[in-house]
């Protein structure tokens, strides 16, 4: 498990910056980092894109892949990442999305979630399928995120 610390300090070490597109964790990646003193320095923003028309109009996900596939989907996320990147002019991006639960949403079964990652390299996306209720699902979505972008940072 990723804790915030080392992803700020390698961000600071790197002279780098991130920010997120969050939409089953509303806005607890940034918070996360934020918590680490010092953060200021790299973290640039964040979007909180919870509804599905925001994606668009906010991160910039195409609407047509919104339409085709919804808001949980792989390449959701990695738009989602890239809109992150570029609107908040960060060198990283990161975006979320999933179900939380307890209810599937449209076909999607809780636990569900995509992570994209943007950076100077390219993007990477990952797939995960957690177990728990909402608040579990949504921590290991933070710490999952937090792990991307640390794998990436080393």
């Amino acid at each position: 498990m990723t804790s915030a610390r080392p992803v700020v300090a390698a961000l600071v070490r790197l002279g780098q910056t991130v920010a997120a597109a969050e939409s089953l964790t509303a806005g607890l990646v940034t918070a996360t980092l934020t918590e680490v003193p010092g953060s200021s320095a790299v973290v640039r923003g964040g979007l909180v894109v919870y509804a599905t028309d925001l994606k668009a109009k906010l991160a910039g996900v195409d609407p047509a892949l919104l339409a085709a596939h919804g808001a949980v989907h792989p390449e959701v996320a990695a738009q989602l990442a890239e809109g992150a990147r570029e609107r908040c002019g960060a060198d990283w991006g990161l975006g979320l999305t999933g179900v939380a639960g307890p209810a599937p949403q449209d076909g999607v079964d809780p636990g569900t979630v995509h992570i994209g990652l943007a950076g100077p390299a390219g993007r990477d996306v990952r797939t995960h399928w957690f177990e728990g209720d909402r608040a579990a699902v949504r921590r290991a979505a933070v710490t999952a995120a937090l792990d991307l972008l640390g794998e990436h940072l080393t």
